[in-house]
């Protein structure tokens, strides 16, 4: 089970699926970040489709001139799909990013200090 396993998600690691009161809840681990000092640019992204492995590649270079120009911290979180743990049909584990982790993990920029000011 993974950090960002989702309430009632089955994996091999996870069987019975994601307990809150065993397991604990899921980390938006981008959130938490962007309230930290320092934090210039945090960007959530997927890979479950070609437009969106655009969109993040996009992102991933966005965070590396951002880098380059001692801006501060960047982080560019990818949420990825896994059909063979999650036992289902690449096509199925695709869709499943759209369809139920986005709720819980919304895509999009979290924060961009540049953008701001």
């Amino acid at each position: 089970m993974a950090p960002t396993t989702l309430l009632g998600q089955v994996s091999t690691t996870s069987p019975p699926g994601r307990d809150a009161v065993l397991d604990g809840y899921p980390i938006r681990m981008s959130e938490i970040l962007a309230h930290l000092e320092g934090t210039k640019y945090i960007e959530r992204c997927a890979v479950n489709t070609p437009a969106n492995i655009m969109k993040a590649r996009r992102a991933i270079k966005k965070a590396f001139q951002y880098q380059m120009a001692d801006a501060g911290f960047t982080l560019i979180e990818i949420l990825s799909h896994c059909p063979t743990n999650w036992k289902m049909s690449p096509i199925d584990a695709c869709r499943w990013v759209d369809e139920v982790m986005v709720k819980t993990f919304p895509l999009g920029v979290i924060k961009d200090t540049k953008a701001e000011g």
